[in-house]
C-alpha cells in the first residue's frame, strides 16, 4: 500500500464501487483556522477535521500538539465515516504538514489504509463542494502501536545512538531564530533535515528514488538502524516520518518534539550548524 495517492487516482477511486473516506485537514501554522476554507469548497464528500483540536491533545506540558486521547481520536474518526475496512485519503492546502499529521494518527492507531493526497487541495482539478455531508458512523476502534513513537528519553537515545532527524527549518535548527518555542535550537547530535526539501516546487513529493537518495545523504541507510524524527510540535515531522516511508524507510515520530523537549530546563540544547 502506497502512502500517497495523485489526484488522477483519487478521481478514479471515487467514482469507483469503493469509494475512499476523505478528510480535510487544512491547517497552517499561525495562519487562519481551516474551517471557513472547508465551507467555502472542499473535495465532495470530505469531513472537515481540525488538527488543533481533533488530532491533538490540549498543550501542556507534553507540547503544543500532543497526541490526541485514544477514545477521542476513535470517536472523531467514526462520526467522519471512518472505518476499519474503509480505505481513507487525508489532504490540505497543500503544505501537506497537516494531512501528513492524519495519515500518521490513523497509522499508529492501526489503521491499514491510509493515504494522503500528493499535493493537497491545490492538486484537485474537479468540482469542489460547499455542502457539508453527515456520513454514516464508521465503526473505527483505535489500536495504538501501528507507528512507531518515541518520547524524549528515546529522542535523546536515538540522537546518541542512532539517527535523529530535525525537520524544522535549518535557521530553527541553528537557534538563529525560535518563534514559538522556549528557546532555540536542537536536540544534542540530531541531523539538520528541513521538511521543505521532501517536495517539489509544486507542492508535490520528490519521486521515492530521490527520496531515499536524499535520506541516504542524511545517513539513513539499511546499515543505519533506527531513526527518528522531530520538528517543532509534531507536525511537520509526520511529513518528514510519510517522505521516508515513500522512500522505503520506517521512522519513529517524536510526537513532543521541540515545544517538549525546549520547555524542560533540564534537557540539554545545541546551537549552531550542522556539525557533519
Amino acid at each position: 500500500m502506497t502512502a500517497i495517492i495523485s489526484a488522477a487516482q483519487l478521481a478514479g477511486e471515487s467514482a469507483g464501487p469503493r469509494p475512499p473516506v476523505l478528510l480535510d485537514v487544512r491547517w497552517s501554522l499561525g495562519g487562519p483556522p481551516g474551517r471557513p476554507a472547508y465551507d467555502a469548497g472542499h473535495l465532495p464528500g470530505a469531513v472537515y477535521i481540525d488538527l488543533d483540536t481533533e488530532l491533538a491533545g490540549p498543550a501542556g506540558a507534553g507540547g503544543r500538539h500532543p497526541l490526541p486521547g485514544v477514545a477521542a481520536f476513535g470517536a472523531v474518526m467514526r462520526r467522519a465515516g471512518v472505518s476499519a475496512d474503509t480505505p481513507v485519503v487525508v489532504y490540505d492546502g497543500g503544505q501537506g504538514w497537516a494531512a501528513a499529521r492524519a495519515w500518521w494518527l490513523l497509522r499508529w492507531a492501526g489503521h491499514p489504509d491510509v493515504r494522503v493526497l500528493d499535493g493537497g487541495l491545490a492538486a484537485w482539478t474537479g468540482p469542489l463542494s460547499t455542502d457539508t455531508p453527515s456520513p454514516a458512523e464508521g465503526d473505527f476502534a483505535p489500536v495504538p502501536g501501528g507507528m512507531p513513537l518515541l518520547d524524549a528519553d528515546g529522542a535523546a537515545a536515538l540522537a546518541d545512538e542512532g539517527l535523529l532527524l530535525d525537520a524544522r527549518a535549518a535557521e530553527r535548527y541553528r537557534g538563529d531564530v525560535e518563534p514559538i518555542d522556549r528557546v532555540g535550537g536542537h536536540i544534542p547530535g540530531a541531523v539538520s533535515a528541513p521538511t521543505t526539501e521532501n517536495v517539489a516546487e509544486d507542492g508535490r513529493f520528490l519521486p521515492a528514488d530521490r527520496l531515499s537518495a536524499r535520506f541516504g545523504a542524511l545517513g539513513a541507510t539499511e546499515e543505519t538502524g533506527n531513526v527518528g524524527v522531530y520538528c517543532g510540535s509534531g507536525v511537520s515531522g509526520a511529513h518528514e516520518v510519510l517522505a521516508m516511508e515513500i522512500a522505503g524507510h520506517r521512522a519513529a515520530l517524536y510526537a513532543g518534539s521541540w515545544s517538549e523537549w525546549s520547555s524542560d530546563e533540564s534537557r540539554p540544547v545545541a546551537t549552531g550548524p550542522d556539525p557533519r
